[in-house]
Formats: structure tokens, C-alpha cells, sequence
């Protein structure tokens, strides 16, 4: 089961078939951003990030640069924007070790140009990381093509599986260090954990029940088909984004090219807390959206929304067009009084 589900991960992230044992299951994209920064970065270095980090991967990156352990660049995103490969290229350092970005913003939903960046670092020899929590299901990911070292991923989002799981994806060229260590049911013998992938990050016992969920929800994704999936999403984003834009007084943030976007959408209300719209509209309208910073305090910077944060829309692919209807009904009741 373990196998097979690797296996449809592989299909998903185009993983060559003698690598799918380097996609080692993690119980989210957390814990497999913290096993990629600390298994690669214990020797130090430069690293370059952006500006618009989740904190599953900002924490650990400051950690790491205010133990003096390595140096770090963050690449500045100007009102929420994308970073600008260019700015990207010319951060490059002789010690640069890692390239460490998110494949689209969880506040803005603004996809990064994550293929343009992974050229830069094919062309660098320096391994590229990526956070593809908000992208993973939703949007196509080509770990070849994009030339990436490392894809980060959780279960629980837009692949449509259990809280819990999610996984990283380690390519064959990096040897990293595990995050944890214990029994793998293989080379007990040995003091040290098994040198070869999975068991050498697979530490204590598996999430089974998880895996499992997951394996099914990967096949449901393959045989919809991702760009199936995300026409439907974006087609709803479209409304969703269109029509909030329309009511007074209601900000809506992230790229006004909606090709450039993942089926999130942030906004606020001017002169109201967002936390306070949302509570509203969960307990008025049974609306669930996600408010405040979002764990991404450097994307509200950029925004100007410290303060205030955001409401966010959640779109997915068993939403319809009667609940954007309803959400944006909702929104203009609020907004209006």
C-alpha cells in the first residue's frame, strides 16, 4: 500500500519510476520542510527565500541565521507580488547552497515562477526547494522539468487526504541528514538509521490509515486530471474574485491575472477586523473561511495587513457556483450593514 501510493505520487510529481522510494511520507508539509532545511543547511551556507514564506518554512530558515549557522537572502515582494527570478539569479553567492521558496503564496494565492527559478538553479548547480502545500492536487508540478531537488507537500489540502500526511520528495544527486531517528523494521543490527530511501527517514510507526486515505484521494486526482480539476476551481476563483471585487468597501488581494493564481482568495473589509467577518460568517451564513495572518506574517507585511489581516476563500473542487452565489450574498450583507 505504502509502495502504491508512492508510486501514484510519483505519477503526480513526474518522479522518475527508480526514484519513487526518495518520496518519503512525513505527517505534513511542515515536517517535511523541517526535514529538508535541517537535514541539507547543518554545514551552513547561503540560502535565498522570498518574501512571502509560510512559517512551516520562514521559522526554521531564521532559526538557522540567528544561530549564525547560515546566511540568509530574502527576496523582497513588493505589495504581495511575486519575486522576480531575476532578483533571484542575482542573489546567487559563490556559498549558495539553497534556493527555498513556496509555489504559490497561502495569503495571495500568487503562484511563484517556480520553473524560471529552477532553470536559475539548474544553470547554479544549486538544489531547489520547494513548498507545494497550496499547489499539490491543484496545479501541474513537474519535479523534472522544474528541475527540483526537493518538493515539500501535505496530504490534507488540495490532495484531498487526511490531516496528518504529506510527504518529501528527495532527489538522488542530496544526501541529506534525518530529522528523526528510531526503528525502521529494517537493519536493526545497526546503531546508526538504514543509509538507503525510505527507511533512513521513516523513523517509528507508519501512518497507515493515513497513507491510505491519501492513496485513494491521489488515484481520485489522476483519473479527474489535475488541469480538470484546476479549470473547475479557477473558473469558480473567477466569479469569486469578479464579484468581490464589485461590493463597496471590500479589498480583494493577490493577482488581478487570475492565470497566475491557485483558488485562494484573501480580501477584508475596510474598517472591520477580519477575524470579526469571519466569525460572522460561520456563525450567520455557516461559511467557513480562514482569518488573521495566516502563518504567513512576511505576505501581510508586503500587504500592509499586519494589523488586520485577511479573510480567506478556500476554493475546491467540490465547490459550485451556488456557494460563491451565497458566499458573495454574504459578503455584501456584511459590508453594506
Amino acid at each position: 500500500m505504502f509502495l502504491e501510493t508512492r508510486s501514484l505520487l510519483g505519477e503526480l510529481f513526474n518522479v522518475k519510476p527508480e526514484h519513487i522510494n526518495r518520496i518519503i511520507f512525513t505527517s505534513g508539509a511542515t515536517e517535511a520542510l523541517n526535514t529538508a532545511v535541517f537535514g541539507l543547511l547543518g554545514q551552513g551556507g547561503h540560502v535565498i527565500t522570498s518574501g512571502l514564506e509560510h512559517n512551516a518554512l520562514w521559522r526554521p530558515l531564521i532559526m538557522l541565521e540567528r544561530k549564525g549557522i547560515i546566511e540568509l537572502t530574502v527576496i523582497p515582494c513588493p505589495e504581495g507580488s511575486s519575486p522576480d527570478p531575476r532578483c533571484v539569479a542575482d542573489a546567487l553567492r559563490d556559498n549558495t547552497v539553497l534556493v527555498a521558496m513556496a509555489h504559490a503564496s497561502n495569503v495571495t494565492g500568487g503562484l511563484l515562477p517556480i520553473p524560471q527559478i529552477g532553470q536559475i538553479c539548474r544553470e547554479a548547480g544549486v538544489p531547489l526547494l520547494v513548498d507545494a502545500a497550496q499547489t499539490a492536487g491543484t496545479h501541474p508540478i513537474d519535479v523534472q522539468e522544474w528541475n527540483i531537488s526537493l518538493l515539500a507537500f501535505t496530504g490534507h489540502k488540495g490532495l484531498l487526504g487526511p490531516q496528518g500526511t504529506g510527504g518529501l520528495y528527495i532527489a538522488p544527486e542530496l544526501e541529506l541528514e534525518p530529522l528523526k531517528y528510531g526503528g525502521t523494521g529494517t537493519a536493526s543490527l545497526q546503531d546508526e538509521m538504514p543509509c538507503w530511501l525510505p527507511d533512513r527517514f521513516e523513523a517509528g510507526t507508519p501512518n497507515g490509515p493515513g497513507v491510505a486515505g491519501l492513496r485513494a484521494a491521489v488515484e481520485f486526482i489522476l483519473q479527474t486530471g489535475v488541469e480538470n480539476i484546476r479549470r473547475h476551481e479557477m473558473a469558480l476563483t473567477e466569479a469569486l474574485h469578479t464579484g468581490l471585487a464589485q461590493i463597496p468597501g471590500v479589498t480583494v488581494y493577490g493577482p488581478q491575472d487570475l492565470s497566475q493564481k491557485t483558488p485562494i482568495v484573501s480580501w477584508n473589509i475596510v474598517g472591520i477586523d477580519s477575524e470579526e467577518v469571519a466569525y460572522v460568517l460561520d456563525e450567520v451564513y455557516d461559511i467557513q473561511v480562514r482569518a488573521g495572518l495566516h502563518c504567513a506574517p512576511q505576505a501581510h507585511r508586503s500587504l500592509g495587513t499586519v494589523e488586520q489581516g485577511a479573510v480567506r476563500f478556500s476554493i475546491g473542487y467540490f465547490n459550485t457556483l451556488e456557494d460563491i452565489h451565497a458566499a458573495l450574498e454574504a459578503v455584501r450583507e456584511i459590508a453594506l450593514g
